[in-house]
C-alpha cells in the first residue's frame, strides 16, 4: 500500500521475519514489503530493543509505532519542471530536442535532472495510440485487399526511379482434390 502506515499486525510480521533473517532481500521476498522499508523498519527495530528478547504485545507494540516510527514523506507528485511549463512548450514548439531544453534550463537555474525534464516532455506531448478495427465476417462474405507503398523501383522500361504501390491479398490456402 502506497503512501499508507503499515498496519501494526503487518509490522510485527516484519520484526519477526528481521529476528530470523539478517538480509533484507530475503525479509523482502518473505513479505512483499520494499527493501527500502525493511530497511527502515530493521534501524526502527533495533533502536527500539524489538530484534532481541520477547516481543511486547500488539497493543503495547502499536503504541510504540504511533511514539516512536516516524512517518515516510509522501512521494513527489508535481515535476521540478512545472515552473518552467510554458517555456518548455514554446521551445518544443520551435522544434527544440530535450538536450537543449535540458541546458536553457539550467541556465535559468534549473536544478532538476535530465530525465526529469525528458518525462515532462513525454507526457506533454503524449500522443493517443492508434485504434485498429478488426472487421468480424463469415468466411466468403467478402474479400480484403490491403494497398501501400512499397517504397522506389527502377522502371524497367524508362531507368527511372519510380514510386511504387501494391496490393496485398492474404495467402490462399492450397485445395486438396479428394
Amino acid at each position: 500500500m502506497p503512501n499508507r502506515r503499515k498496519k501494526t499486525v503487518d509490522i510485527r510480521e516484519v520484526i519477526q521475519h528481521l529476528r530470523r533473517n539478517p538480509s533484507d532481500r530475503a525479509v523482502q521476498r518473505a513479505t512483499g514489503v520494499h527493501r527500502q522499508t525493511v530497511k527502515r523498519y530493521r534501524s526502527w527495530a533495533a533502536a527500539q530493543g524489538l530484534l532481541e528478547g520477547p516481543l511486547p504485545p500488539l497493543a503495547e507494540l502499536e503504541q510504540l509505532v504511533r511514539r516512536t516510527l516516524p512517518e515516510t514523506p509522501p512521494p513527489q507528485n508535481v515535476s521540478s519542471v512545472e515552473p518552467y511549463r510554458d517555456i518548455v512548450k514554446q521551445l518544443r514548439k520551435e522544434g527544440v530536442e530535450i538536450a537543449a531544453i535540458y541546458e536553457r534550463l539550467r541556465e535559468r537555474e534549473f536544478k532538476g535532472s535530465y530525465s526529469a525534464v525528458r518525462r515532462f516532455v513525454n507526457n506533454l506531448e503524449m500522443v493517443a495510440p492508434e485504434v485498429y478495427v478488426r472487421v468480424e465476417c463469415r468466411p466468403g462474405e467478402e474479400a480484403q485487399v490491403d494497398f501501400g507503398y512499397a517504397g522506389q523501383l527502377i522502371d524497367p522500361q524508362s531507368g527511372e526511379l519510380r514510386r511504387a504501390w501494391a496490393f496485398v491479398t492474404p495467402a490462399l490456402a492450397p485445395q486438396v482434390q479428394v
